[in-house]
């Protein structure tokens, strides 16, 4: 019995943490909801009120009117799910090369390629915008996508899983008379579609969120996305908080339902990660 009770106190202070946890990271997100229904002056107002005298959901409205958050978001889309399949597909070809098929200098390629992880990504905007330049895309979306259409991190992910996968199926097809192709398109790709769908969503996530890039490489409204958009909202001097709020809410909608929707298979695709070295 006193085993049985020390066991349930555990867990009630184990659970009683996390709770407190998701009560801290979830009070953010609440308060954006409150001040996007509120007034410029209640926003403002000193010592800040909480709940809203009389609810503007106008200020959704009046965002839509303001900005053009139809291109933003189509920009934002587009930009998304070009970069979701881009990684899918690069990412996944080259970590089945990396796991499965055995060619010169493997390792030091492999290597050279996780030292980018080491690097910042803002050493890499001068040189990608360079490029870009050259490539005559400034202000265009392809320059959106194309330094999103392959990563590192992502390789890496997908190598862990074909790591995961035995070496007698493979082994099997071969003797069948499968091709490398055929036993990655047709044997492997199914075995791992939780890294492939957790791949999606952070992939999905960092592109939808990416604020730096589109900053940088465009500057027409109309080629802007979500997160580039809201960042005019803020003005120099005064910032309309109510409206950024509502503008923010309309922005990350998306995201949210995307995560629901797949939270089982990203938290199982994460939970795997690095099973096998």
């Amino acid at each position: 019995m006193k085993n049985k009770n020390s066991f349930f106190s555990g867990k009630f202070i184990i659970y009683l943490i996390l709770s407190l946890g998701a009560i801290i990271m979830v009070i953010p997100f609440i308060w954006m909801i409150l001040t996007s229904i509120k007034t410029f002056g209640e926003t403002t107002q000193m010592p800040p009120i909480i709940f809203p005298h009389i609810p503007q959901w106008k200020n959704y409205s009046e965002v839509l009117r303001l900005f053009p958050f139809g291109s933003f978001y189509l920009n934002t889309v587009i930009s998304t799910v070009c970069k979701v399949f881009g990684q899918l597909v690069f990412c996944s070809t080259a970590a089945y090369a990396f796991a499965r098929i055995e060619f010169p200098a493997k390792n030091i390629i492999f290597l050279a390629l996780l030292s980018i992880l080491m690097v910042p990504s803002q050493v890499f905007l001068i040189p990608q915008y360079r490029i870009i330049q050259q490539l005559n895309l400034l202000n265009t979306l392809p320059a959106l996508i194309l330094p999103g259409l392959f990563s590192a991190f992502g390789t890496f992910l997908l190598r862990q899983f074909f790591m995961t996968i035995p070496k007698e199926l493979e082994e099997a097809a071969l003797l069948d008379g499968c091709n490398h192709f055929q036993i990655y398109y047709k044997i492997m790709l199914p075995l791992i579609k939780p890294g492939l769908i957790a791949l999606g969503i952070l992939t999905a996530l960092w592109s939808w969120n990416d604020l730096l890039w589109p900053l940088i490489i465009n500057s027409s409204p109309d080629k802007l996305t979500l997160s580039a958009g809201l960042a005019f909202m803020q003005g120099q001097y005064t910032t309309n908080y109510a409206l950024l709020m509502a503008g923010s809410i309309l922005a990350i909608w998306p995201m949210i339902l995307l995560f629901i929707v797949l939270q089982n298979y990203f938290i199982e695709g994460i939970a795997l990660t690095g099973t096998k070295a």
